[in-house]
């Protein structure tokens, strides 16, 4: 076998920029060898380099007829010969390469060293003519001689690697192909059904038959049979998926990037914030006509940590406002439930316990102490797609307000917000699918009729979603976390959070008791002396008193008027702040005595439209008590009346403005309405769903009969 090294000395040539050069001198120097290099073809030219730069230059190359191995060998590694063989024919390997030592030393092992008892024999003793060892090992194993003196030639060029049955069969090559061009154009009719409905392998193939003909001519192509054509394809798929997966993924996998793939990289929390919205495959209750909706679910997810730190539900679809409220609840957790389990209750300042250490809470456990839903941070960026809520006016200047900067992900490209797309999967395949009028992710993993099983009204779902995330969630290992110190350790988002503060070594807080008002839009109105009209309500407290009639000192597009600060999902009240003193005050709306919970400017809107249609003269509290009149009695019909009452039914406001793991069953949100249920003795049946899953059919006939009868 050919040695890897070569004599470097005098006279060994080099090529070096296009000159073939020799040494012709080897000096020790004090930083080392160095050697002295002439031309051949002009011996005047002299160049001294250092032995280390002779054998690692670039510009210099070997000139030499060693057949050592070289980076240009068209043969594999040993390595990779080796490591493709199954272990029989590993095992085969070692038994012919036994034969091959014993023909060259007369051991099997190679030395006489490791010699057996019965070695060496005498028909392999040194002496014996090389040629007559050939013949005695041929006749004993059955083969030629010639066949003896290969497995020789192959052991001594590449040792055990060349008697590998596969190490030749590489050399030879696999038999003959398909056609290159039939492959091409089979591949170039794949990529051309990217953006439209799945093709049938079938017609791919007789596509690709008629344009090779089309294009090269008849009979200058060879066209595969059948069974080849096919097992062309299902190589193809791999390269360009068209058959196997839905047109929408291959669609996807079609859009990724050619190059290495790019990503950022957060180092801390609250670094970067993945906010997105998705409807969810699980049905909610209206609570004014008992029929079955499509919600919506927006989160904010921490993307270091993993941690949710936001989430809303809203009926149809989500608005500008529910994303603000969202974007807040990472400033400002939400509370915890008061029967959450103790380890899913997080401190209000958000640091976790690994940090902060309650002596009280550890002397007396039974002592409930208040606390957030989640840790609270606060966003340098969010990444958010091109929906419409989420660059509105209303978020990108509550964003530039706070200083949080916008770095929208690409079209079509969900993999810029992968962890959070991965949530809504865990949420749908974790809880939804166990909770009762869950619907599947598309019709076609649709029951007969989820509707018909037991509901949950949507504040109940949303407050079932927040608690798992804080109870499962978050205290789950990830996969997707690690240290790269510690590759093996696996993390929970809870766990993340408290390793990114130690990491970090801080954590930003806000510091504004009143922070919501900034999420709030902002109107610009005159003062009058009955106080500011905003869309035609009229609004007023004492805090006015000393800017009745007075200019504002604002100039621009604003010149002349004040700003308030405006809920759309609460009318009944704006919040005005006083120049001098720089504190929020309350304006209650005119007719907001009349009112036992939040107003929305799209009740007051739909309120007057009915009005109108019922009065000569209308005013708001008529068109507000009358409103109210037609849901107190259960009369809410149209989907605009729908989706208003769902918004008034929520329980908690979108801000806080002033004023082991479990099963799904057993958290308390979902176990306490089950049993509601089932003490009360509800018929869970609720009847054939009208309509399609938007429920625009609202004829209820006799849906109401028996709304007032007692059970």
């Amino acid at each position: 076998m050919s040695g890897a090294a070569v004599r470097i000395g005098l006279g060994t040539r080099f090529v070096h920029d296009g000159l073939v050069v020799e040494i012709v001198e080897m000096v020790r120097a004090a930083g080392g060898n160095e050697v002295v290099l002439q031309s051949i073809t002009s011996p005047g030219h002299l160049l001294r380099v250092s032995l280390r730069e002779l054998l690692t230059s670039e510009r210099l190359r070997l000139v030499s007829d060693s057949s050592g191995p070289d980076a240009s060998d068209p043969e594999d590694l040993a390595a990779v010969v080796l490591a493709q063989l199954t272990k029989s024919e590993r095992d085969a390997v070692r038994v012919r390469a036994a034969h091959v030592h014993e023909v060259l030393t007369g051991f099997r092992a190679g030395a006489s060293e490791l010699a057996e008892p019965s070695e060496p024999r005498p028909e392999y003793a040194q002496q014996v003519p090389l040629s007559a060892r050939y013949a005695a090992k041929a006749t004993e194993l059955g083969v030629t001689a010639r066949t003896v003196q290969r497995w020789v030639r192959d052991f001594r060029e590449r040792g055990e690697a060349g008697l590998a049955p596969r190490a030749r069969a590489a050399v030879r090559g696999h038999g003959q192909k398909v056609d290159q061009r039939w492959t091409d154009i089979a591949l170039e009719v794949m990529v051309e059904h990217t953006e439209e409905s799945t093709p049938s392998r079938t017609m791919v193939i007789d596509r690709t038959n008629a344009r090779v003909v089309a294009r090269f001519g008849e009979g200058v192509v060879k066209v595969p049979s059948r069974a080849t054509a096919f097992r062309v394809l299902e190589g193809l798929e791999r390269r360009h998926p068209t058959f196997r997966l839905s047109a929408k993924r291959n669609r996807d996998i079609a859009d990724r990037p050619d190059g290495v793939y790019g990503k950022l990289r957060p180092t801390r929390p609250g670094e970067y914030v993945l906010m997105d919205s998705t409807r969810l495959d699980v049905f909610a209750l209206d609570p004014v006509t008992l029929r079955w909706i499509n919600c919506e679910l927006t989160v904010a997810m921490d993307w270091y940590t993993r941690c949710v730190t936001g989430i809303r539900l809203t009926p149809v679809s989500t608005k500008a406002v529910d994303v603000a409220s969202v974007l807040f609840q990472v400033f400002r957790p939400r509370p915890a439930g008061a029967d959450w389990l103790h380890y899913a209750v997080w401190p209000e300042h958000g640091i976790p316990r690994t940090i902060l250490l309650d002596v009280d809470a550890v002397a007396r456990p039974e002592v409930r102490r208040p606390g957030a839903s989640g840790p609270a941070m606060v966003p340098e960026t969010i990444v958010v797609d091109h929906g419409k809520v989420f660059v509105s006016e209303h978020l990108t200047s509550v964003c530039a307000r706070m200083g949080i900067s916008i770095q929208p992900a690409r079209l079509r490209t969900g993999r810029d917000k992968g962890p959070v797309e991965r949530f809504f999967r865990t949420v749908r395949e974790d809880l939804l699918q166990a909770l009762p009028g869950y619907k599947g992710p598309d019709v076609h993993a649709r029951g007969i009729n989820p509707a018909s099983n037991a509901f949950f009204f949507l504040d109940e779902l949303e407050a079932i979603i927040r608690e798992w995330v804080a109870v499962v969630y978050h205290h789950r290992p990830h996969d997707g976390l690690l240290d790269p110190h510690l590759p093996a350790l696996r993390m929970s988002p809870a766990m993340m959070f408290g390793h990114g503060l130690a990491r970090a070594g801080f954590i930003e807080a806000p510091r504004d008791p009143d922070l919501a008002l900034e999420f709030l839009r902002t109107e610009w109105r005159t003062i009058q002396h009955y106080g500011v009209e905003i869309d035609g309500r009229r609004h007023n407290g004492p805090a006015l008193d000393a800017y009745r009639g007075r200019t504002s000192p604002y100039s621009g597009v604003a010149r002349g008027r004040w700003p308030f600060q405006v809920d759309p999902d609460d009318i009944s009240r704006v919040y005005f702040r006083d120049p001098r003193t720089r504190g929020w005050h309350t304006l209650l709306w005119e007719h907001a005595p009349a009112l036992e919970m939040p107003f929305s400017e799209d009740a007051l809107a739909y309120a007057r439209k009915l009005a109108a249609s019922r009065y000569t003269y209308p005013d708001d509290k008529i068109a507000v008590a009358d409103l109210l009149e037609r849901w107190n009695a259960g009369l809410g019909r149209s989907l605009p009346e729908r989706r208003i009452a769902l918004r008034l039914a929520r329980e908690q406001a979108a801000l806080d403005l002033p004023a082991a793991e479990p099963s799904v069953s057993a958290l308390p949100s979902v176990a306490c309405v089950l049993h509601a249920t089932d003490k009360d003795g509800v018929d869970d049946q609720v009847g054939p769903e009208i309509g399609d899953d938007d429920g625009e059919d609202m004829d209820t006939g006799d849906f109401y009969a028996d709304a007032l009868e007692d059970v």
